[in-house]
């Protein structure tokens, strides 16, 4: 179980058309969550070290490195907004992450593997979605996007690594199951646009 360098052959699906649309028609929403994301990758990452780091401490440094870049990823985001002239606020989160993350197993190591899976799955995500974002936005995000997809490849490739080295061989057919789950999320359709939103009805 590697990353490609084609992110899509990790993706049980490409983003809707549908979804594309509605981002370029957001995009003051599309940031404001893309922000949210960058957070909430922070958080996850520190909250995997802080509850699993004395049992494998292999993925504090790890997981350390990864979560700093998530902040800065998130203060690039913030400055980009403000230049914008778009305010930070609250919104509701998309069910992509909590849709995943309901199939989780209960018992260790399997669940730690499946929260690593679901987030090589997310990073695999927004990296393809950078990338098929990119063409059709404003140039100053256009090239944000493409060196923030750069860094999502980096980070899906720790996850994988992270999930094969405590789960072994069986974390990649895991994988394949909670990508068909993905695939479920990304293209059925929701109420609200968000950043890992399905097609808005």
């Amino acid at each position: 179980m590697e990353a490609s360098s084609d992110i899509r052959n990790l993706l049980a699906c490409a983003t809707p058309q549908a979804w594309l649309t509605a981002a370029l028609e957001n995009l003051d929403i599309l940031l404001l969550d893309h922000a949210n994301c960058e957070k909430k990758a922070a958080s996850t990452a520190m909250s995997l070290m802080f509850r699993y780091g004395e049992r494998y401490p292999q993925i504090q440094e790890t997981l350390s490195r990864l979560a700093r870049e998530e902040l800065r990823h998130f203060e690039q985001v913030i400055r980009l907004m403000q230049r914008r002239g778009i305010q930070l606020r609250s919104l509701s989160a998309a069910r992509y992450a909590g849709g995943l993350r309901k199939h989780v197993r209960k018992h260790e190591p399997e669940r730690l593997v499946d929260l690593l899976l679901i987030g090589a799955l997310i990073e695999a995500r927004s990296c393809e979605r950078f990338h098929a974002l990119a063409p059709r936005l404003d140039a100053e995000l256009a090239e944000f996007y493409r060196g923030l997809a750069a860094a999502e490849s980096r980070h899906l490739n720790v996850y994988l690594k992270l999930a094969k080295h405590i789960g072994g061989d069986a974390a990649a057919e895991r994988y394949k199951v909670f990508a068909k789950i993905e695939a479920g999320l990304i293209t059925d359709k929701d109420r609200d646009f968000r950043f890992h939103s399905g097609p808005v009805h």
